[in-house]
């Protein structure tokens, strides 16, 4: 049983004012700013029928935490030949940053091997997820995806009149791509697949799904979502770009926002068929939405490989160091090919939430199949040696 939320009313409630804007804030951004929002029975955010996640009843103050590690943001970022290169661009802030952004353009189409013109940009992949589902679902239809699963295309699709199939992820929790194509009917206009998935951090073997999507793109588009992608280590991190040579109907988004530090600033791109993009800019423009200090930010960070490498180097030694004591402790994680790591507690997840916070470390909780669950974020290794300090004394 569920119970909607209009925003307007959690304006004056402790959602809105309080642990909403600090824990899910989500709640008030982007597409969703004027949606209403669900609550199950038990006052958990209702996010599907596999997926609900606590907050707080008031407001920590964000500033005074020692350990920011809920959102899944780069630590290190940006990296210096970013931050230069947005000082030196607020002079040209008057400028509108078409030939700039065509610079940029051009270094991602050649990163991916495609035209120009199967490239379309945004402010952030978030932004893409939303127009894509704004677009092809203005007349209804339906979505196919796991679950759980990041939720922001699919739930503009809902708010437009898209219906959701979620399928539960397999017992591995990566997608059960047998099932997802099974759950495709005559009504179905997109399958969506985030890989590495948000909140498990699994990824979907890579030959499978790469079957998966040049077959079922024959069908109806497939949205991959590859936001983390490029944190992934191992030979499974495959992109699907390479499926747009065989003029295969997939889209696929990338972001600036995690191994290169830019989440605040607000990059990302999709690539996709030029007929798929044309679709959408008949509609709603991709690149308007990004400032001229975030373009010439983003050709810095692009360029800066070195500090993706160090990024995706210290993320990973502090996912290694974060598996070593969840073992001492003796939780039992999800191998992660993210940023962040779930792993399931033996605590109330609210309970485990409000702990976390009075000792300063901000994490999320959640309820998979009514369990709890921790994700939290990669920081720096002080960071991390903090949450680990701070999970023991709770165990």
């Amino acid at each position: 049983m569920k119970n909607t939320v209009n925003r307007r009313s959690l304006l004056k409630s402790s959602l809105m004012t309080l642990g909403g804007m600090a824990l899910a804030p989500h709640i008030s951004m982007g597409a969703f700013q004027n949606a209403s929002f669900s609550v199950d029975e038990k006052n958990r955010l209702y996010y599907s029928p596999l997926l609900r996640e606590h907050f707080l009843d008031e407001r920590p103050d964000v500033m005074a935490m020692a350990a920011r590690l809920n959102a899944n943001e780069n630590p290190y970022g940006p990296p210096e030949s970013a931050k230069k290169a947005v000082i030196d661009a607020v002079s040209g802030g008057n400028r509108y940053s078409w030939r700039e952004l065509a610079v940029l353009v051009d270094k991602i189409a050649k990163k991916e091997g495609v035209d120009t013109k199967h490239i379309m940009m945004g402010p952030g992949s978030s932004d893409l997820l939303e127009k894509f589902a704004l677009v092809m679902f203005m007349n209804g239809g339906n979505i196919v995806s796991a679950d759980p699963t990041y939720m922001s295309l699919i739930r503009v699709a809902e708010s437009v009149g898209a219906k959701w199939k979620p399928v539960p992820c397999t017992k591995d929790w990566s997608h059960d791509l047998k099932a997802m194509e099974a759950a495709i009917d005559k009504d179905t206009k997109m399958v969506y697949i985030c890989n590495p998935n948000n909140p498990v951090g699994t990824i979907t073997d890579s030959k499978a799904l790469m079957d998966f999507c040049s077959r079922v793109s024959e069908k109806v588009p497939v949205f991959i979502d590859e936001a983390y992608l490029e944190l992934a280590e191992g030979t499974g991190a495959v992109s699907m770009v390479s499926l747009l040579k065989e003029k295969k109907n997939v889209i696929i988004a990338r972001t600036f926002s995690k191994i290169m530090g830019m989440a605040g600033l607000r990059v990302g791109y999709a690539v996709a068929l030029p007929s798929t993009l044309d679709q959408i800019q008949k509609i709603t423009r991709g690149g308007m939405g990004i400032s001229h200090t975030s373009v010439l930010g983003a050709i810095a960070s692009f360029e800066d490989t070195e500090f993706q490498a160090m990024t995706k180097k210290l993320n990973t030694e502090c996912k290694e160091y974060l598996y070593e004591n969840l073992k001492k402790l003796n939780y039992k994680y999800i191998t992660s090919y993210t940023n962040f790591v779930i792993f399931p507690i033996n605590m109330d997840g609210k309970e485990f939430l409000s702990k976390m916070t009075a000792k300063g470390v901000m994490i999320r909780t959640f309820d998979i199949n009514d369990k709890p669950w921790c994700r939290v974020s990669m920081g720096t290794m002080d960071e991390m040696k903090l949450f680990v300090k701070a999970l023991g004394e709770l165990s």
